[in-house]
């Protein structure tokens, strides 16, 4: 299995590589959306086909899309790469210029604001094909705009060998379990750390598992909801990880130090998507696996678990939109997600696809494939990245007590306000 360290940046607890945050805005100029889905044939992809990648993925994607040219002789796929960094505004320009491509990747974040040029998922695609969570995450305005093309979830790194030294046999399942696991690590393990928290660019995102396991929503439908008790409860437990002195508040966001530490032994535990797992691979080698295992999000008030990931559409300007939906058919089989899988380390959207043996002989992650048959989509309303960020600046306020957890949830409520939902 490939993978890279780029991968445990992108996944970065929650919202994973496909909810990569870019640019904000509001939704994207372009036609109103088609309520209406068609059917595509059965027969040959003909013609040629555009499609945009983001991130990676084109290398994984070019054998694939060979063995679809050759079942398929007529076809033409013509792929381009665009770094995740450049995504959201190309897509932005191609909508208005009326220039999009015919089938693009679409970042998990990005699905509310770009759905209305996107063409409805046509009805000869099956919505229980994927997981509940996924379809949630590419439904907007009561309307599949995007089929899921991978999945992530957060989940909780943690060094079993080093938690038997300190007399655990099992995972932490809840916040106070989590916290007793973390001081021990360092009171019985040696680790300099107890856990790994964001605490730079993204931490409000990094550690939106904390205030989602206490039961905690970012919007009612009509405004954000930061000053509601779950809220308050779950920031204050993230303020006491830095009182304690569990956590490091002036960790390297560098992205290969949080895997370098954990094989270290300097932090024992952090919270990121099943990708990480190849960037410790990469600095550890394949002994390592045994050294360390992946479990379900501590949780205080709601045993939750959130899904992210990348979806493909077909634009409503596309030039092939038959061809375009006859490969997006075929790379969601479940044997071609399960090849992508062992390319790239991303998750499969679809049950069936971890029924077969690239994904059922990996033990390790089939705690994860739990986790997404209820894990649940988060809201993407097109101001989040302007609220995260102020989240952020928030979040470093409060773990240096320049401000307290009530006035900073105060604060950042009014700010939110007056962006809104967009």
């Amino acid at each position: 299995m490939k993978h890279s360290v780029r991968r445990l940046t992108a996944g970065i607890a929650l919202i994973a590589t496909a909810l990569t945050l870019t640019s904000c805005g509001r939704p994207a100029e372009g036609p109103a959306a088609s309520t209406s889905a068609v059917a595509v044939d059965d027969g040959p992809a003909t013609g040629t086909v555009t499609m945009w990648t983001m991130g990676s993925e084109a290398d994984a994607l070019k054998p694939l899309i060979a063995q679809f040219e050759k079942l398929n002789p007529d076809v033409k796929i013509n792929l381009t790469a665009v770094p995740w960094s450049a995504g959201h505004s190309k897509l932005q320009t191609a909508i208005a210029g009326g220039a999009t491509p015919d089938i693009s990747m679409i970042g998990s974040s990005w699905m509310s604001e770009f759905a209305p040029a996107l063409a409805t998922v046509p009805s000869n695609f099956s919505a229980t094909d994927f997981f509940p969570g996924t379809i949630e995450g590419t439904t907007v305005d009561n309307r599949w705009a995007a089929v899921p093309w991978y999945a992530d979830v957060p989940m909780l790194y943690y060094r079993t060998d080093l938690a038997k030294q300190a007399g655990w046999d099992r995972a932490p399942k809840t916040w106070d379990e989590v916290q007793s696991l973390a001081a021990d690590y360092r009171s019985k393990a040696g680790a300099k750390w107890g856990m790994r928290l964001y605490t730079g660019p993204s931490s409000f995102l990094g550690n939106l598992w904390i205030p989602f396991t206490a039961g905690a929503k970012l919007e009612d439908g009509k405004k954000w909801t930061f000053t509601t008790p779950e809220w308050q409860q779950a920031t204050e437990f993230y303020k006491s990880w830095f009182d304690k002195g569990l956590v490091d508040p002036n960790s390297d966001p560098a992205p290969a130090q949080m895997p370098a530490d954990f094989v270290s032994g300097n932090t024992p535990m952090f919270v990121a998507t099943p990708a990480g797992q190849g960037a410790i691979t990469q600095i550890a080698g394949a002994e390592f696996d045994s050294k360390y295992a992946l479990a379900p999000l501590p949780y205080g008030s709601a045993q939750v678990s959130v899904v992210g990931g990348s979806h493909l559409g077909v634009f409503q300007k596309a030039k092939n939109p038959t061809a375009a939906w006859k490969l997006i058919k075929w790379l969601s089989s479940p044997d071609t997600q399960a090849s992508f899988f062992e390319a790239t380390g991303d998750l499969p959207p679809g049950p069936a696809a971890w029924k077969l043996p690239a994904l059922a002989n990996k033990t390790r992650i089939a705690a994860v494939g739990e986790a997404l048959k209820t894990a649940l989509a988060i809201p993407t309303p097109a101001t989040l990245e302007q609220v995260f960020a102020i989240g952020d600046s928030t979040l470093e306020q409060i773990r240096k007590g320049t401000v307290s957890v009530s006035d900073g949830l105060k604060n950042l409520q009014q700010q939110a306000d007056q962006i809104g939902l967009g």
